[in-house]
C-alpha cells in the first residue's frame, strides 16, 4: 500500500512539472492575438458597444402604446327630495385610442437601426486592427530585443575567448602588458551592450504583457518566432485590391453612406401624417332612447402639417448623404494611400536585407577571424583587430535590426491592407 501510494506521489509529481513547464512555454504570434482578443480591456469594452446597438434595434422596432382613459360622471341632486346623492347617476365611459404609423415608420426605423450596428461592429474591427498593430510591434520588439541579447552574448563569449587566448600569450611573452590592458578594458563596451540588450528585452516584455492584460511575471514570460523575413512580398496591385475589400473602416464608411439614405427615407416618412384611433363604451341612458343604457362610440383624429412637415431632418439627412459619401472617398484615398506608403517601406527594407544576407555577414566573419588570426601570428596590429571585431558588431547589429524593421514594415503592410498577408 506504501508503495502505491509512493509511486502515484511520484506520479502526480511528474504530471504537475509537466503542467507548470507547459505554462511557462514561449508564446507563439497566434496564441498571444488569441491571448490579446480575450483579455484585452480596451477591445472588449468596445465589443460591448455592438451589444448596445442591438438594443438600440428593439427600441427601434417598438409599436406605439396604446392609450386607455375612463370618465367618470356622477355627482347629481336627486330632483325629489333636493338631496345630494354623489352615486345615484355615476356612468363610466372607458375609452382607448391608438396612434397608427404610416409609410413603414417603424420598418424604417429598425432598418436604420441594423445599419447602425453594422457601422458599430466595422469600427470594433478597426479598432481592433489598429490595436492589433501595437500588438504586433509588441511582440516584434520583443523578438528584435531577444535577438540582440543574444547577439551580445556570443559577442561576449567570443571576446571572452579572445582574451583567455590573448593572456595565455602575455604569460608566454608575445604580447606587451598594454596590449592585454587594452583587450581586457574593451570588455567593458561588451559587457554595456548585454545589460542594455537586456533591459530592453525587459521593457518589450511589459509593453506585451501590458496589451494582453496579463500579470504573469516578466521572468516567466516569453515568446517565440522565427526572426528572419520573406524575401519575395505580392505585387502593390494585389495589396491594393485586398484592401479595398477588407479594410473595416472603409466598410464602415461605406455602410455610413448606406444608413444616410435610409434616415433621409425615414425623415420623409416622418412629415407624413399620422391618425389616431380612438373607441369608447359609455353606460348612460339617453335622452333619446331612455331604455338605452350602453352606448359605443369611435373617432378619428389627424395632425394637420401645415407648418410642421420635418422640413429640417428631410433637409439634414439629405446632405447627410452627400457628407457621407466624401467621408467614404476620403477613407478610400486613406487606404490607398497607406497600402502604398507601408509598401515602399517594406521594399526599402528589403532592398538593405538582402545584401547583407546574401554577402556582408558572411564578410564581416571573415574579415573578423582573418584579422583575428593575423594578429594572432603577429601581422596585424591590436588596433586593426579591435577595428576589425568594431565593424563585425556594426553589421551583425545592423541586420538584427534591419530584420526587426522589415518585420514592424509587415506589420504596417497587414494593418494597412486590414488582415494579415505578410506572416
Amino acid at each position: 500500500m506504501r508503495r502505491t501510494l509512493f509511486f502515484v506521489g511520484l506520479l502526480l509529481i511528474f504530471v504537475r512539472s509537466k503542467l507548470e513547464a507547459q505554462g511557462k512555454s514561449p508564446l507563439t504570434w497566434e496564441q498571444v492575438k488569441e491571448r490579446f482578443e480575450t483579455s484585452n480591456p480596451a477591445l472588449l469594452a468596445d465589443k460591448l458597444s455592438i451589444e448596445e446597438s442591438k438594443a438600440q434595434e428593439i427600441t427601434a422596432f417598438l409599436r406605439p402604446n396604446p392609450t386607455v382613459d375612463l370618465n367618470v360622471d356622477g355627482t347629481q341632486i336627486a330632483p325629489h327630495n333636493g338631496t345630494w346623492q354623489p352615486f345615484a347617476g355615476t356612468f363610466e365611459s372607458p375609452g382607448i385610442s391608438y396612434l397608427y404609423e404610416r409609410r413603414h415608420k417603424r420598418d424604417l426605423r429598425l432598418e436604420s437601426a441594423k445599419k447602425a450596428t453594422s457601422i458599430a461592429e466595422s469600427s470594433h474591427a478597426d479598432m481592433e486592427r489598429t490595436l492589433l498593430f501595437s500588438l504586433r510591434n509588441a511582440f516584434v520588439s520583443t523578438l528584435q530585443a531577444k535577438a540582440v541579447v543574444q547577439l551580445a552574448k556570443d559577442d561576449l563569449s567570443y571576446y571572452d575567448h579572445v582574451l583567455d587566448v590573448s593572456r595565455d600569450r602575455f604569460k608566454a611573452g608575445d604580447i606587451a602588458q598594454i596590449d592585454l590592458d587594452r583587450l581586457e578594458l574593451q570588455r567593458v563596451q561588451y559587457e554595456s551592450d548585454l545589460q542594455t540588450a537586456e533591459v530592453n528585452l525587459r521593457t518589450a516584455k511589459i509593453q506585451l504583457l501590458t496589451l494582453l492584460n496579463d500579470r504573469t511575471p516578466v521572468e516567466e514570460f516569453d515568446v517565440i518566432a522565427p526572426y528572419d523575413f520573406a524575401d519575395q512580398i505580392a505585387d502593390r496591385e494585389e495589396f491594393r485590391k485586398i484592401a479595398l475589400d477588407t479594410r473595416p473602416d472603409l466598410r464602415s464608411a461605406m455602410q455610413a453612406v448606406d444608413k444616410a439614405q435610409t434616415d433621409h427615407k425615414l425623415a420623409v416618412a416622418n412629415g407624413s401624417t399620422d391618425p389616431t384611433f380612438g373607441a369608447w363604451y359609455t353606460h348612460n341612458a339617453s335622452t333619446n332612447n331612455p331604455v338605452a343604457i350602453n352606448t359605443l362610440g369611435v373617432s378619428v383624429s389627424a395632425p394637420l402639417r401645415v407648418f410642421d412637415r420635418n422640413q429640417g431632418e428631410k433637409l439634414r439627412t439629405q446632405l447627410d448623404i452627400e457628407r457621407t459619401q466624401k467621408l467614404r472617398e476620403s477613407a478610400e484615398a486613406q487606404v490607398l494611400s497607406d497600402v502604398d506608403t507601408g509598401y515602399a517601406t517594406l521594399d526599402s527594407t528589403l532592398k538593405l536585407l538582402r545584401p547583407y544576407k546574401a554577402r556582408y555577414l558572411q564578410q564581416s566573419v571573415r574579415v573578423r577571424d582573418t584579422v583575428y588570426f593575423s594578429y594572432q601570428h603577429g601581422g596585424a596590429s591590436l588596433l586593426d583587430f579591435l577595428e576589425a571585431e568594431s565593424e563585425y558588431r556594426n553589421v551583425q547589429l545592423s541586420y538584427v535590426n534591419l530584420v526587426g524593421s522589415f518585420l514592424t514594415a509587415a506589420a504596417q503592410m497587414n494593418m494597412a491592407v486590414g488582415r494579415e498577408v505578410i506572416q
